[in-house]
């Protein structure tokens, strides 16, 4: 169910379309000339301005937790907020908010008086401000409305969130089982094996019983190998593990990588993952 009162909403997405500007003030100060746009409120009170170019990053926006206060043109003191506070708990302060079958005279006039007058022109004043503070720092963002042609509410209800396929956990668990793909005779060590700098991906062990730290990426580039060079370097100073190889492994990787990596004695390898996946699990079965 949705409760909201005037711009801000919870447990809801709020979409408005229309004219407005906007001024970005702490650690950033950035203006946006009025334009018609469209204001994304989000139910963790998130406020997202969108232009119709720019692909999915909007022009600007604050995130959560913030406060939120309205101020229409009727009435210049704040009617409502809704603040959200570090632990995202919810608490609501409705003042004389109008109801949508209010027939004064004086919201009838002001109702009329927003549709006459145009809102790009320079004497337009806003029909609604919205101040959106953040809770955690100086930063505000001010929004003036100065029409809406569309103002919808929706509940969306609980979402699942992404389900991702092939991320580099997948390679990892796929690899580990299927770890001569490294090369014919090669056994598994243990994932995530500890260095003082962090866990390397895997490491396992070659034909000739010598170590091999693998490092995986999804796509490999420069960075990754810039990694895995520290991993290896760092590895082959325990004389117990040494002489520590390194692999650079990869659903694809750049063509600098690959240089950089030949470079530094490091093989590399392309990791199939679709074929992989289909690859029955190499765990002992009854039948």
């Amino acid at each position: 169910m949705c409760i909201f009162a005037g711009l801000a909403s919870l447990e809801c997405m709020r979409i408005i379309v229309g004219v407005c500007e906007a001024e970005y003030t702490g650690r950033l100060n950035a203006t946006l000339p009025r334009a018609k746009r469209v204001l994304m409120i989000k139910a963790d009170q998130s406020v997202l301005i969108f232009s119709e170019l720019g692909s999915y990053k909007p022009l600007n926006w604050m995130a959560a937790p913030c406060t939120i206060h309205e101020v229409t043109a009727d009435n210049n003191d704040d009617e409502d907020s809704v603040t959200r506070d570090d632990n995202n708990s919810e608490s609501t302060e409705v003042e004389n908010v109008k109801s949508d079958d209010d027939s004064s005279v004086g919201a009838g006039q002001s109702k009329r008086a927003d549709k006459l007058e145009d809102p790009m022109a320079e004497s337009a004043e806003p029909i609604v401000t919205l101040r959106v503070q953040a809770a955690k720092s100086d930063d505000q963002l001010v929004i003036r409305l100065f029409s809406k042609e569309s103002d919808q509410t929706f509940d969306l209800g609980q979402d699942p969130g992404l389900v991702k396929d092939g991320v580099e956990a997948h390679l990892q668990k796929l690899l580990a089982e299927q770890i001569e793909r490294i090369g014919e005779g090669a056994t598994l060590v243990r994932r995530e094996y500890p260095t003082p700098i962090g866990p390397v991906d895997i490491m396992a062990k070659n034909a000739q019983g010598e170590n091999v730290a693998i490092e995986i990426k999804r796509h490999g580039g420069i960075d990754g190998v810039e990694q895995l060079t520290r991993y290896v370097t760092m590895l082959n100073k325990d004389p117990l593990l040494a002489p520590v190889h390194g692999m650079f492994a990869a659903q694809t990787i750049t063509p600098q990588a690959q240089t950089l990596a030949q470079s530094r004695g490091f093989e590399t390898l392309i990791l199939p993952y679709d074929e992989m996946k289909e690859q029955p699990d190499s765990a002992l079965t009854l039948f």
